[in-house]
């Protein structure tokens, strides 16, 4: 396998893309291309141990990054971004997938509009796991669909069942559809219209569920519109870090609490470090014909390569034809899409 992987525009520079990249070479035996400008690229390269590795640099002098006014524009109107060039390899299948930390909508457009939608879906997803107390719960939309309606959210249940099986192993994965009140007319118009849709999918909906419901684990898959997803996403992010910090203030309020905190603090960590939206292994995005992987933009090296293992697992799995698979069952096509 090979993953095409953007190391321009995102927040911290391309460093930790190459570290990262060089890193899932060797960890994961993946072949890697690095895409951007290649006279940044070079240097940063060179300071690695790249013996034995299959690495190559693919220059892309145009960077889209994150204070790009109209993204989806500069995606499409600027001839050598990187984000194109990478998406451009997978088309070409010179790349089995596309994996970037840069500005997530840019990246939406460039793969949505350079590798095109699966057949029969009606607008791609982006998908993460949510960490849970049973195990990864796959939330989606996380942004890519602000405002959506009752088909689109039906679809979502499709594209996450898919992601579940595939990349999370959950069989036969229990779906189901975020709102304010278990009860079915709880919810808005979009909500309500949407229920009897995933009813009648032949998924393994479970209904409507709440917020709390995602954390707790008693669903593999929680179907939301991209603005509520996103919310509850950094919403989740922001507790955490409150919770690990309110913890190690108090133990460090009296020699009793600092000296149980020292035995704590591996345990700690590991719990932050579920969290971190760094080793999360990026956001899917789902629907299109093509593995992509966006990442955060505060991406670390640690985090590239939890992004390329993600790539790597959907691609081998067969995500994408399963969800093409999927989609012709739910829509009712004769036959899957290519």
């Amino acid at each position: 396998m090979r993953v095409a992987i953007d190391v321009m525009g995102a927040d911290l520079g391309p460093a930790p893309l190459v570290e990262g990249g060089v890193r899932a070479a060797r960890e994961l035996g993946v072949g890697v291309s690095l895409v951007g400008r290649a006279a940044d690229i070079a240097p940063l390269l060179a300071a690695q141990d790249v013996c034995g590795l299959d690495i190559d640099i693919v220059d892309a002098p145009v960077v889209i990054d994150m204070r790009e006014g109209n993204p989806a524009e500069a995606v499409r109107t600027k001839d050598g971004n990187s984000l194109m060039v990478a998406v451009d390899l997978v088309r070409r299948e010179q790349a089995d997938a596309f994996v970037t930390a840069g500005h997530t909508g840019a990246a939406m457009t460039a793969a949505t509009f350079g590798l095109g939608r699966v057949r029969g879906v009606r607008r791609p997803a982006l998908v993460a796991p949510f960490p849970a107390i049973s195990g990864p719960v796959a939330l989606l939309d996380l942004g890519a669909n602000p405002e959506v309606r009752p088909e689109f959210l039906a679809q979502f249940g499709v594209l996450g069942a898919a992601y579940a099986e595939r990349v999370l192993g959950i069989a036969n994965p229990r779906v189901g559809l975020i709102t304010i009140g278990e009860e079915p007319g709880k919810g808005n118009a979009t909500v309500k219209a949407a229920g009897p849709l995933l009813a009648s999918s032949g998924l393994n909906y479970v209904g409507h569920i709440e917020g709390h419901d995602v954390p707790l684990g008693r669903i593999d898959v929680a179907v939301t519109d991209g603005f509520t997803g996103n919310v509850m996403l950094k919403f989740a992010e922001g507790i955490a870090e409150l919770v690990y910090r309110t913890l190690r203030e108090e133990a460090e309020r009296d020699p009793l609490s600092m000296l149980g905190a020292v035995f704590m603090r591996p345990a700690l960590g590991r719990v932050r470090a579920r969290w971190s939206p760094r080793r999360l292994g990026g956001a899917m995005l789902l629907g299109v014909r093509g593995t992509v992987v966006i990442g955060h933009g505060r991406a670390d090296a640690d985090a590239v390569v939890s992004m390329v293992e993600t790539a790597r697992l959907g691609h081998a799995q067969g995500l994408v034809a399963a969800i093409a698979e999927g989609v012709a069952r739910a829509n009712g096509l004769r036959e899957p899409a290519a």
